[in-house]
């Protein structure tokens, strides 16, 4: 499951995840996180990743779940 970014999308989830617990629960960024890593979690590769991302629902916590996408895609580099 190694994404074209160079990590695995297990690792990949796992930064969500720490991402998710070092924001405030309940808050956008938190949500946002967690959906990532969840993502992440049960996708193939970061494609399909990123592709489900956009499926998310409101578009406030899609908009704030891209961002972590590419974040975290930057560091993987």
């Amino acid at each position: 499951m190694t994404s074209h970014f160079g990590k695995d999308n297990l690792d990949l989830a796992a930064s969500a995840e720490a991402l998710a617990e070092s924001a405030p629960t309940g808050s956008l960024r938190h949500a946002a996180a967690k959906s990532v890593a969840i993502t992440f979690a049960t996708t193939r590769d970061a494609a399909e990743a990123r592709s489900t991302l956009n499926g998310i629902s409101p578009e406030d916590v899609r908009r704030a779940a891209l961002e972590i996408f590419d974040e975290l895609a930057a560091r993987a580099d």
